[in-house]
């Protein structure tokens, strides 16, 4: 799984961080971020299928994830599958 935050369109509402605060942060300029860089590694079984966070003080597991995702107002978020498809929030 990829996430691709654009943090030109966030305008900072900060639904995401509410609902997947082990996820998003917000910067010092308001804006969107990814706090866990190991994403992939982070929700993924042995076989390299997405699976809930290995680690949940690290990363929120995938439904709250995008759910977080989801909240977007200006959906400044997109996420994508291994393969490189786009998961249809």
């Amino acid at each position: 799984m990829r996430i691709i935050v654009d943090q030109e369109t966030c305008i900072g509402a900060a639904s995401c961080v509410a609902i997947a605060a082990q996820t998003f942060g917000l910067n010092q300029e308001g804006k969107v971020f990814i706090l866990n860089e190991n994403l992939e590694k982070a929700i993924r079984n042995e076989s390299g299928e997405c699976i809930e966070s290995v680690s949940t003080d690290m990363m929120d597991i995938r439904e709250t994830l995008l759910e977080g995702a989801r909240s977007c107002p200006v959906q400044a978020i997109r996420v994508f599958e291994d393969s490189g498809e786009e998961i249809i929030l």
